[in-house]
């Protein structure tokens, strides 16, 4: 089955009392473009990341609001910052590492949120049943490109607020040759 393939650059999302912190009381994001999941959305408004005194500068936020802030970057990126945070799912700040965010209105020191993110699926109960896989089945995708590659250990996440797509991280997107969109089959 050929699936869409999206490169995710280093992003972040933020709770309500962090974004407030950094851009202002009663703030909210301004819709910069919708994401090809329909919930999301890359906002106008970008934050600056500081760990070991080293900066990733212009870190796009994701809408909506979450519960939590988490940012999400790649192995090159925690390389460069002299870090090794955890691979998690989106959501999982189990063993996360602390992170500065520095914004307009201000900044805050979190004890927790900067991971690198496991690569995934997303799609619909729909799209999951066609395809015959469900939520937290781990699968494998063949790129085929001038730089073919099988990633292995896909996470499925199935909810109906998804759509069919695979995303990986930069790292990931430069290794399988693909710049932003490309297509995958799950063996």
């Amino acid at each position: 089955m050929n699936i869409p393939v999206e490169v995710s650059g280093r992003h972040c999302h933020l709770s309500k009392p962090v974004l407030e912190r950094l851009f202002g009381q009663e703030y909210e994001l301004k819709v910069f473009k919708q994401l090809s999941q329909p919930s999301d959305f890359a906002a106008e408004e970008k934050v600056v990341v500081e760990v070991n005194g080293k900066t990733l500068e212009e870190v796009r936020i994701v809408g909506p609001l979450r519960n939590e802030t988490q940012i999400e970057i790649s192995k090159t990126d925690a390389f460069f910052l002299g870090v090794n945070p955890p691979i998690r799912l989106s959501g999982d700040l189990g063993d996360s590492l602390p992170v500065k965010l520095i914004g307009p209105a201000g900044e805050v020191m979190l004890d927790k949120g900067l991971m690198v993110a496991l690569r995934h699926i997303h799609c619909s109960q729909e799209e999951a049943k066609q395809i015959g896989i469900k939520n937290g089945d781990v699968v494998a995708v063949q790129i085929d490109s001038e730089r073919s590659l099988v990633f292995r250990n896909v996470l499925v996440r199935v909810n109906d607020n998804y759509k069919l797509c695979m995303h990986i991280d930069a790292d990931e997107g430069n290794a399988a040759g693909i710049n932003k969109i490309g297509q995958g089959i799950i063996l």
